[in-house]
C-alpha cells in the first residue's frame, strides 16, 4: 500500500501540471478562436442562435481533441504548448476552407443556418481527429 501512495505522491503534481496546462491551453485557444473568427459566436448563442452554438461547440471540441492527444503522449509541457498552438491554427485553416467552400459562413451562422453549422462542425471535428491521430505516439518516440 505504501508503494501506491508513494507513486501517487510522485505522479500527482505532474498530473495536475499537465492537465492544468492542457485545460488552460484549451481556454486560451477557444478564446483566440472566438476573437479571430469574423462573427460573434457568444453573442449569437446568447441570443438563441443554435447554428452559432453548434459551430462554437465544434470548434471547442476540435481544439480539445488534439490537445488531449498531445497530453496523452507528450514528454514535456513545451511540446504540449507547441502542438496546442498548431491545433488552433488547424481549426482556423479548417474554418477558412469551409468558408471558401460554402461562401459566407459568418452570414450563414448569423442567419441560424444549421446546414452550414453542421458542415463546419463536421469539418472541424474531422480535422481534429486527423491531427490527433498524427500527434499520438503510443511509444513516445517522436519522428
Amino acid at each position: 500500500m505504501l508503494g501506491e501512495i508513494g507513486a501517487f505522491d510522485a505522479a500527482f503534481p505532474r498530473f495536475l501540471m499537465s492537465t492544468g496546462m492542457a485545460g488552460g491551453m484549451l481556454l486560451v485557444a477557444a478564446t483566440a478562436y472566438v476573437l479571430l473568427t469574423p462573427w460573434k459566436e457568444l453573442a449569437l448563442v446568447r441570443e438563441g442562435n443554435t447554428a452559432a452554438g453548434v459551430a462554437l461547440g465544434g470548434a471547442i471540441a476540435g481544439l480539445a481533441i488534439p490537445i488531449a492527444s498531445t497530453l496523452a503522449s507528450s514528454v514535456s509541457l513545451a511540446e504540449l504548448a507547441i502542438w496546442g498552438a498548431i491545433a488552433l491554427l488547424m481549426q482556423l485553416i479548417t474554418y477558412r476552407a469551409v468558408d471558401l467552400l460554402l461562401r459566407d459562413i459568418p452570414g450563414r451562422l448569423t442567419r441560424d443556418e444549421m446546414g452550414a453549422a453542421a458542415v463546419l462542425t463536421a469539418a472541424k471535428l474531422s480535422a481534429a481527429l486527423i491531427l490527433a491521430a498524427g500527434l499520438w505516439d503510443p511509444v513516445l518516440q517522436r519522428i
